[in-house]
């Protein structure tokens, strides 16, 4: 069980409940993830724009993405309510075999978090 992952949790959720700016919510997300999580190297929110089209819409490091040296990651959709994704929210390590099921768990209740605050907009 990740406790770590949880208390992040907490914290992002906090400020989607006080409905706090979309741009705001995303920049805590990832900063927090990354701060509270040893094991989270990098995490990044990307809008889907179009069938194959994404745009990073908040980094925990602005233009290094550790895709090439990372060894675990988690993507997690953020959709609307009829199902149609309109974001991802991605997670990565440099440690394999990082991640547990509170981590998946959590980061689901995260990504679901960004949908309901209006990430479409």
């Amino acid at each position: 069980m990740s406790i770590a992952t949880d208390v992040a949790s907490l914290e992002i959720m906090a400020d989607i409940y006080k409905k706090k700016s979309l741009d705001a919510i995303l920049k805590k997300t990832v900063d927090t993830l990354v701060e509270n999580v040893s094991y989270i190297d990098w995490a990044g929110v990307y809008c889907v724009e179009g069938e194959e089209d994404a745009r990073l819409m908040a980094a925990s490091e602005e233009g290094r993405d550790l895709s090439w040296e990372s060894n675990a990651e988690l993507k997690f959709p953020i959709k609307d309510a009829n199902e149609n994704i309109l974001g991802v929210l991605i997670v990565r390590s440099k440690e394999a075999i990082c991640f547990d099921v509170t981590d998946v768990s959590t980061l689901e209740e995260i990504a679901t978090g960004l949908a309901e605050v209006g990430f479409s907009n």
